[in-house]
C-alpha cells in the first residue's frame, strides 16, 4: 500500500461514508464531513453495520474516522478530498472554492459526481486549482463496487490524474480513465441508454416493469460478469451485430427529454422503493429484502 493518506470526505450519507470506510479499512486516516448533524452522527453506525454484514472488525476502522462539524477542520490537513454532495452544480462549485481555500496547496481535489462534467464544478477556480480537480465517480454501494471512473478535464495535471488512478488500485478499486469529460462519463450513459428503453417499453404497453427487469435479469443480464458488450459484438461477429443495428435502431426510444411517464409517476408521488412505490409499489420489508440481497451478492461476488 502506498504511504497513509490523510482522506477528506465531504458528505457522510450514502456515498460519502462508504467511500470512507474504503479508505479506513486499507489504513488511511480519514475526516467526514456533512451540513446534517443528524447524517454525520449517523455515519458511524452505517459504516458499521456494512463491516458487520462483511465479516469484518469494526473498531479498526471506526478508530481512524474523525467526524468535523466545519469543512475547513475536515480538509486542513488533506492530501486526498472526495465530495460527495448532493447533484447541483452550484452546491459542488460553492464546496470546491471553499476545498481550494481551506485544503493545503498539494491537496486533491475529487468529485464523486455521478453526472456533472468535472470541468463545470471547477469552473470559478483558478488554473493552480483547477490542475488539481479530477473526477472520481463511485458506484452505489461504494464500499462493494469495485469500479471508480477517474475523470480528467482539459485542466487536470497528469501527475493528478495518475496518481489518483494508483491510489484507488491501492485501496483495492478498480479504476478506469475517463479521458473525455463528458456528462455521465461511461457507466451512466450505458446505464441510463438502457433506462430510456426499459421505460419506453412500459410507456408504449409492451410490457409491464416486472418483465423488464425478469427479461434482463435472466437474458443477457446473466452474462455481463464474464461478457461485456464489444466483447458479445465480437463472439457473435459484427456482420450480425449490424444487421441487429439496421433493424431494431429505427423503432428504438431516441428521446432527448426524459419520459412522460417520470413526469407523471413523479406528480403521483410515486418517486421509489422510499415513498412505497415508484414503477412497482414497495413495502418496507420488500425494500429492505432488495438492499440486503444485492449487499450479500455484491459481497459474494467481490470475495470470489
Amino acid at each position: 500500500m502506498q504511504n497513509t493518506l490523510n482522506v477528506a470526505v465531504i458528505g457522510a450519507g450514502l456515498m460519502g461514508h462508504g467511500i470512507a470506510q474504503v479508505f479506513a479499512a486499507a489504513g488511511h486516516q480519514v475526516a467526514i464531513t456533512d451540513t446534517s448533524a443528524e447524517v454525520l452522527a449517523a455515519a458511524p453506525a452505517y459504516i458499521a453495520h456494512n463491516l458487520e454484514q462483511m465479516g469484518l472488525a469494526t473498531d479498526p476502522v471506526l478508530a481512524r474516522i474523525e467526524r468535523f462539524d466545519q469543512l475547513a477542520d475536515t480538509v486542513r490537513h488533506a492530501d486526498l478530498v472526495i465530495e460527495a454532495a448532493l447533484e447541483k452544480v452550484e452546491l459542488k462549485q460553492r464546496i470546491f472554492a471553499e476545498l481550494a481555500k481551506f485544503a493545503p496547496a498539494h491537496a486533491i481535489l475529487a468529485s464523486n459526481t455521478s453526472v456533472i462534467p468535472i470541468i463545470d464544478i471547477g469552473l470559478k477556480l483558478d488554473d493552480a486549482a483547477r490542475s488539481r480537480v479530477v473526477g472520481t465517480h463511485w458506484w452505489n454501494p461504494p464500499h462493494l463496487v469495485p469500479l471508480v471512473e477517474v475523470i480528467r478535464t482539459p485542466f487536470t495535471s497528469d501527475e493528478v490524474f495518475e496518481k489518483v488512478f494508483g491510489i484507488l488500485e491501492s485501496v483495492g478499486k478498480c479504476p478506469v480513465k475517463v479521458n473525455k469529460d463528458v456528462p455521465g462519463f461511461i457507466g451512466n450513459r450505458l446505464q441510463h441508454a438502457l433506462w430510456r428503453e426499459a421505460i419506453s417499453l412500459v410507456e408504449r404497453g409492451v410490457c409491464d416493469a416486472q418483465t423488464i427487469d425478469t427479461v434482463v435479469k435472466q437474458s443477457f443480464g446473466m452474462r455481463l460478469p464474464v461478457l461485456g458488450p464489444m466483447e458479445n459484438a465480437d463472439l457473435v461477429g459484427l456482420p450480425l451485430a449490424q444487421d441487429i443495428h439496421r433493424l431494431v435502431f429505427p423503432d428504438l426510444d431516441c428521446s432527448k427529454t426524459s419520459s412522460p411517464l417520470l413526469d407523471k409517476l413523479i406528480a403521483q408521488g410515486h418517486t421509489g422503493m422510499r415513498a412505497g412505490a415508484g414503477f412497482q409499489t414497495w413495502t418496507d420489508e420488500e425494500a429492505n429484502e432488495v438492499r440486503r440481497r444485492l449487499a450479500l451478492h455484491l459481497i459474494k461476488v467481490t470475495r470470489g
